[in-house]
Formats: structure tokens, sequence, C-alpha cells
């Protein structure tokens, strides 16, 4: 790499606002001239797909590493990372940790949340999906955001794991995973919203506390109980443990979806030729439109890897301890392994994206979500062909 084409480059400010809407040119500029960019947090940036690749498929070299260091880098050496309840629960969720404890736990969950498990909840998935249009299609006019994009896959989540979405305090439980999860980015927050998310974190916890309670009094056929029963097992989750992985997969379980469908909408209206496409054929064309939606406008932008020891990331050096925040969403539009990476394109076949990450940290939700949006994508294409995107009024 030019010194001098590196320099060019501006520092990435992972907290810049002007990225939320179009990250794209930024992701561009750091892909194709400064591929292994030095952020002023103290960390490298890979944004290329091979090296994205490269780093999430190696577990020798890369691991989540010392979340409480990997905080410091931003709130500074004297933050007391683990006081806050939201970072506390964030630290103990098996994505953020490394084997052997991630495969323990991650092992138990795959055991509970089965591909046979998901692939049977298909036919309810279309019910839900058909109840949410029934219910808006008289009026002529619809919020897709939020009474369908993200109101379709909470009624799925709610479904499999045996919770009544119907009940009182599910409005504010759903409010109160965007609050929580803001531990999830990678910035400083603020004194104000630090404080929200450790509130929220200690209200999921108390809900999913009692839900634990009462699937051990009353074991059901849902997620779960099936969580639940893994603590009758040598080495199986204790209730604390559930409590944890049952609010990531909660929240995942939507936000991820949510997004996979309110993007690809978005794409497919902005691209009308390929919304007409999907109409001809919805059941022929939905996964496609589904995995050019997780390439194209991707739901996971980033994800950090730590070095565990000295290494390369290409021929680049990179040293223990060392962290690197991996540009998946620069790494989907790399003209190195996408033709026309730009373009939306639902007939593209390839799904060598890496929206749901990899390795052993690969999603465990992917099965799930690709269901979904599949099923969301043809319904909605079936059922109002017509249909038109007012992005210029979304609010």
């Amino acid at each position: 790499m030019d010194i001098d084409t590196a320099a060019a480059i501006p520092p990435l400010d992972t907290s810049d606002p002007a990225l939320i809407p179009d990250p794209w040119p930024t992701f561009t500029a750091l892909r194709e001239r400064d591929p292994f960019h030095w952020s002023k947090y103290g960390y490298w940036v890979v944004s290329r797909h091979e090296h994205v690749r490269d780093v999430l498929m190696n577990r020798k070299d890369f691991g989540t590493g010392d979340f409480a260091a990997n905080l410091r880098l931003f709130y500074g050496p004297d933050f007391d990372v683990l006081a806050n309840p939201a970072y506390r629960w964030l630290s103990e969720v098996f994505i953020m940790q490394d084997p052997p404890q991630h495969t323990r736990i991650r092992n138990l969950v795959v055991g509970s949340l089965t591909a046979k498990r998901v692939r049977a909840m298909e036919p309810r998935i279309r019910e839900i999906a058909r109840e949410l249009t029934d219910g808006f299609q008289a009026r002529g006019h619809a919020d897709l955001i939020t009474e369908f994009a993200y109101k379709f896959p909470v009624m799925v989540i709610c479904d499999l794991m045996g919770i009544d979405y119907e009940a009182p305090e599910m409005a504010d439980l759903i409010a109160a995973i965007p609050e929580a999860f803001t531990v999830f980015e990678a910035r400083i927050l603020s004194p104000a919203e630090l404080a929200l998310a450790n509130r929220r974190i200690l209200e999921l916890e108390a809900f999913f506390e009692a839900q634990f309670a009462d699937r051990l009094a009353n074991p059901r056929d849902d997620l779960l109980t099936a969580l639940a029963r893994t603590g009758q097992e040598p080495d199986g989750l204790s209730v604390h443990e559930a409590i944890t992985v049952t609010i990531g997969l909660f929240g995942a379980g939507f936000e991820t979806t949510a997004n996979i469908i309110g993007n690809g909408l978005h794409a497919l209206h902005a691209h009308p030729e390929q919304w007409a496409r999907l109409v001809a054929d919805p059941a022929g064309m939905a996964s496609g439109a589904c995995e050019e939606a997780l390439r194209h406008q991707s739901s996971l932008i980033a994800t950090y890897r730590t070095a565990l020891a000295d290494t390369t990331i290409g021929d680049h050096p990179v040293r223990a301890g060392q962290r690197v925040l991996t540009l998946i969403g620069a790494a989907n539009r790399d003209p190195r392994k996408f033709a026309d990476p730009d373009a939306f394109d639902i007939a593209r076949g390839d799904a060598g994206h890496l929206t749901f990450g990899g390795g052993i940290h690969f999603c465990v939700g992917a099965e799930l979500a690709r269901i979904e949006a599949r099923v969301a994508f043809e319904h909605l294409a079936r059922t109002l062909p017509h249909m038109r995107v007012d992005s210029a009024n979304a609010h």
C-alpha cells in the first residue's frame, strides 16, 4: 500500500452518522485504496472479501479475545465494563466467547434450535404472513416496516419460543431489544444510552427468568422448554446461561429478519425490474431475493475479532492482541468476488456473501431467517403484486 494513498483516506469513524444512510462510498474507498486500515481507536479494519473471510474462518489465530479490554479501547483504561449489566450480559453471550465455553453453549443451543424444528414451522410462518397482509390489504396502505417487516419475525420468534405475542407486556419487551442492543455497537455510548441499555437488559432478564421457571414447572413443546431441559443434562445450560442465550436469540430473531425484509423491499422497489421478476415467479425467485438482500444490503455490517497470536491477513502482519474490524458490508460488494457488485440482481445465484458471519461464529439462526425472508418475499409478491414502496415518506 502506497503511504500517500493510504493517508488520503479519512480515518474511519464508526460513530459518524453519515455512515448510516449511505456507508458504501466510504466502504469502497477503504476496500480499494486502504484494505488494511488503521483505526484511530487502535484496531485494523479489513474490507476485502478474501481478507474478511480469512479472519472469520480462522479459529486458530482469531477469536473474540478479552471482552473488557476490547471495550476499553473506546471508553479508556479506567472504565468498569462488567459493572454495567448490559455489557456484563453481552460478555456472557456465546457469540462473544471463545472455545471451549463458546463450543459448549453453542452446541446446546443448536441441539435445541434444530433445523427440523425450524423447518417444521414453515406452514405457521406462511399463516402469520397471510394474517398480517389480511389485516391491512383492504385499507390500501400500510407502514410496511412496523406492520410487516418487524411484526412478522416477532410473531414467528414468539411462536417458536412459546411466548404469547398478545400479552400486554410484549410491546414494551419488543421495544427493549433495540435499546438494550446498543451495546453491540462499536462506539462509546452516552451516559443516557448506557443507563437505558442497563435498565432494559435487567427487564429482559427478569421476564425470561419467569418464563424459564414456568417451563421447568410446566414443560411444553417449544424452544424455551428445549433450552430449559438442557439443564438436566451433564454440563447443560444453567438457568442464567439459558436466559442470556434466549435474550440474544429473541432479539436477533426479529432484528435481523426485519432488516432483510425492510432493506429487501426498499431495494426491490428501487429496482422495479427486479420486483417484476419476483412477481412473475414468486416461488422461484424468493430465495434469490433473500440472498441478494443479504448481500447487497448487509444486515450485519461489521464484526470484530482479536488476534490470538502473531499472524497475517493476506501478507499483512497482525500482532497478538490487536483487534480487527471485518467490514462485512464492504466485503459483500467486493468486485473481486461479485460481478457488478453494486447492482441489485435477485437472479445472481451466488450466496457467497458473509452476512451470517463464518466459521465457529456462523449465525445459529440463519436457517430461520432465510425461511422467514423467503416466505415474506414470496407472499408479498403473490398477494400484493402492484404494491409500491413510498420511501420518500418513510420515517
